[in-house]
């Protein structure tokens, strides 16, 4: 009846590994030490958003070339998608800087509709931008790991172990801290904001000044795709449209994350938020006519395994050459570390959530490093299932995006919209107006997304939603009905109960000797030492040695030919319990700890007693440890 715990040697200790990963602990009061700055800030909140340049126009030409069929003409259309895709940047940029100043707290779309449309509307928003948190890490992290595959070849047989790995990676650094994971990643996203403009610029200057041309394609998977002549339908433009919209994916990452910022919070996060915008807008409108000159291909079966930037980056270049590479590794490093934008933000979001009794309650504690630890943990494990289910591909992974992200897009503006109306501050008409056009805009995209995009993927997360608004409000159910059991009527006096006190015994030793003291000091209305012995020879030695120490507390012995110690402590509980209806049972079980080498050693049986006696009512479990050093 000896549970078996541990204590481990310092260099085994979960602490000590704990510390060497994440590192020393942070003190509350350390919290404004660890705001970002604006500098920081755009590379934690904004790569998600700017990295969404490296695949967004790769998506639109997908659309065309391999479903569509319409050959050439498929180039002629990537800028006016880009135009209305920018156009669209503008309207949800200017919603969401409101959206910093009207709630300087943080929680984007699920704060703004929790506060303006009411409880359903924000659990859809809240859900929408989880799941586009999760598969930020995803897309984010499988791209990245395509622009190394474009790179080495070899590398594609492992390619789902280098996402998980990555993934992994960035974990662990956010386990650490915001402050010291923005750090980290800041060199490399600068890094790709100046390779993408050198690329864009050397690109343009050659096209126009130079006469580059066109990418070579000779090849017969190539020539097969330039050969369409198929009339472009407007289904086709609206997939591609809802394609290239996925560059927007990460704009809301600023509002949710306004807390992090350095003071003044609202004004430094609308600084960064206008900054990723005139970073997106531009490098994906110079991308795009860049592409348009180079005619870059790429298709939805995967022949064509280099990445649309990648190619555009050897021509430009003249090969894969320092500048070419250079390239590569900028999107590959942007794109694994865009996946701390979805760190950064899950976890406070599910934090908020969860605070209003909507998701488990320990997602809402702080880990000694001042950041949402059970919040970082969980989104890796769920980006890591994603990655493994769909085999690390993006074009696999981007029909799930965009739906979550405009459905939150959508409710946060019109919650601004209707949150002017109400309050009807100075401007509040120009304000609501943007608001009001914006959440139509975005409804309108939503929709098409969900339509045109239904066989791709896009009906997953349009079950998902609802699947995890279902999972809310049940957990929602249990707080409150927790919250009703608990809760202190007027009058209520706590009744007075009779206490017995069994003592658990497997042989006579340090341990019973010592557990027996412990509950003799109790003063027990009534105190029980009770043993389940396998035979009657096990029983009289037991006896014997009961004796010999000359103790005083009464031993009972259950005798059990099958050994089911568990069930026959639990019967014979259960009848002690049946002779006194008011009593409180304290069952005291002596344990020794041994170290974590040696502890698989031991048996686990009174783990078991243990867990069954948890959920019996009125019964307390109490330990008394001898540790063996």
């Amino acid at each position: 009846m000896l549970v078996r715990g541990c204590t481990t040697d310092m260099a085994l200790s979960p602490s000590a590994l704990k510390r060497f990963f994440i590192g020393k602990p942070i003190a509350s009061s350390q919290d404004q030490h660890h705001r970002l700055s604006k500098k920081i800030a755009l590379p934690v909140f904004a790569s998600d958003a700017i990295s969404s340049t490296a695949y967004a126009t790769e998506e639109i030409l997908i659309v065309f070339l391999s479903l569509a069929a319409v050959g050439l003409s498929a180039f002629d259309n990537l800028v006016p998608i880009s135009v209305l895709v920018i156009f669209l940047l503008i309207i949800v940029v200017s919603s969401y800087r409101q959206t910093i100043y009207a709630y300087p707290n943080g929680g984007g779309s699920y704060i703004v509709a929790r506060e303006n449309l009411g409880k359903h509307p924000s659990l859809v928003a809240g859900a929408s931008m989880l799941i586009d948190y999760i598969l930020t890490v995803a897309v984010s992290v499988s791209a990245g790991v395509a622009a190394i595959v474009s790179a080495f070849s070899s590398l594609a047989p492992h390619r789902v172990t280098l996402c998980v790995g990555f993934i992994l990676i960035v974990t662990l650094a956010n386990l650490r801290g915001l402050k010291e994971s923005g750090a980290l990643f800041a060199p490399p996203t600068y890094l790709y904001i100046v390779s993408l403009a050198s690329l864009i610029v050397v690109g343009l200057y050659k096209v126009y000044f130079k006469d580059l041309g066109p990418i070579d394609h000779s090849g017969e998977v190539a020539q097969e795709l330039l050969s369409g002549q198929k009339t472009l339908t407007i289904f086709f433009f609206l997939k591609a449209f809802s394609s290239g919209a996925v560059a927007l994916t990460g704009i809301e990452a600023v509002a949710d994350g306004v807390p992090a910022f350095e003071k003044p919070e609202a004004k430094n996060a609308s600084k960064t938020l206008m900054w990723m915008a005139v970073v997106l807008g531009s490098s994906f409108l110079g991308l795009s006519i860049l592409a348009q000159k180079l005619q870059p291909l790429k298709d939805h079966e995967g022949n064509i395994k280099v990445t649309v930037l990648a190619q555009m980056a050897e021509q430009v270049y003249g090969g894969r050459n320092i500048f070419f590479y250079v390239t590569q590794f900028a999107t590959f490093g942007i794109l694994i570390l865009a996946a701390n934008t979805a760190y950064a933000d899950f976890p406070r979001l599910s934090s908020i959530i969860a605070k209003d009794n909507y998701l488990p309650r320990q997602l809402a504690n702080r880990g000694d490093r001042l950041v949402f630890s059970n919040g970082v943990i969980f989104l890796g494990l769920a980006a890591s299932a994603l990655v493994i289910a769909f085999g690390g591909i993006v074009n696999a992974l981007i029909p799930l995006y965009a739906v979550g992200v405009f459905t939150g897009f959508t409710l946060s503006q019109f919650g601004m919209l209707v949150r002017h109306r109400k309050l009807k501050e100075p401007g509040w008409q120009v304000r609501a107006f943007f608001s009001g056009v914006g959440s139509l805009t975005t409804l309108a995209v939503a929709g098409t997304v969900v339509v045109v995009k239904f066989t791709d993927g896009a009906w997953i997360p349009a079950v998902i939603i609802p699947s995890m608004m279902l999972i809310f409000v049940t957990i929602n159910r249990h707080y409150v009905r927790v919250r009703s059991f608990l809760k202190i009527e007027e009058g209520y006096v706590a009744p007075r109960h009779t206490h017995l006190v069994v003592v658990l015994v497997g042989s006579v030793n340090k341990g019973v000797l010592q557990a027996v003291k412990y509950a003799e000091s109790l003063r027990p209305d009534r105190l029980l030492a009770l043993s389940v012995v396998g035979s009657t020879e096990a029983g009289a030695k037991l006896d014997a040695d009961w004796a010999k120490h000359n103790m005083t507390v009464d031993l009972e012995m259950i005798n059990d030919q099958f050994r089911d110690i568990t069930d026959s402590i639990m019967t014979r509980i259960n009848q002690l319990d049946d002779e006194a209806s008011d009593d409180i049972i304290t069952v005291i079980i002596p344990e020794f700890v041994t170290s974590l080498r040696s502890q698989w050693l031991h048996n686990q049986s009174a783990l078991s007693i243990k867990a069954r006696l948890l959920y019996r009512p009125n019964t307390v479990v109490t330990s008394v440890p001898i540790v063996i050093k």
